[in-house]
């Protein structure tokens, strides 16, 4: 691991990222083709749960006052694979970004303007 801090000594074991929107209809049907499948789970009937990976999920949460202003970077194994899918789905990326050789990061705004990139770095 790099030579930095870890938060909290490195003892956080979860990420639960938040995406405010202003539509739960609207946003579900955006987030379900993004991501080419359901929830995972519903806590309640304004926020909807996805499983990214173990212990890491990002949720939506109807919260129009806030909706629009949240950055989310996913980071992909096959990067073109997931924006090949998502383009199959009728959702294609806006803006793109290759800072670095073999480092991409493509993003796609919801109906909210949220963005949520997706990205790849070299291993």
């Amino acid at each position: 691991m790099a030579d930095y801090g870890l938060v909290f000594g490195a003892g956080a074991n979860d990420v639960f990222a938040g995406v405010p929107v202003s539509d739960f209809r609207i946003a579900m049907d955006w987030y379900q083709r993004l991501f080419g499948c359901a929830p995972a789970f519903f806590p309640n009937d304004r926020e909807a749960v996805w499983a990214l990976g173990e212990q890491r999920w990002l949720y939506i949460i109807v919260e129009p006052q806030r909706a629009g202003g949240s950055i989310q970077t996913i980071m992909c194994k096959d990067l073109e694979a997931a924006i090949e899918a998502a383009a199959d789905r009728g959702i294609t990326f806006s803006k793109e970004e290759r800072p670095a050789e073999n480092v991409r990061k493509v993003m796609y705004y919801d109906p909210d303007g949220n963005e949520i990139g997706l990205g790849r770095i070299p291993s």
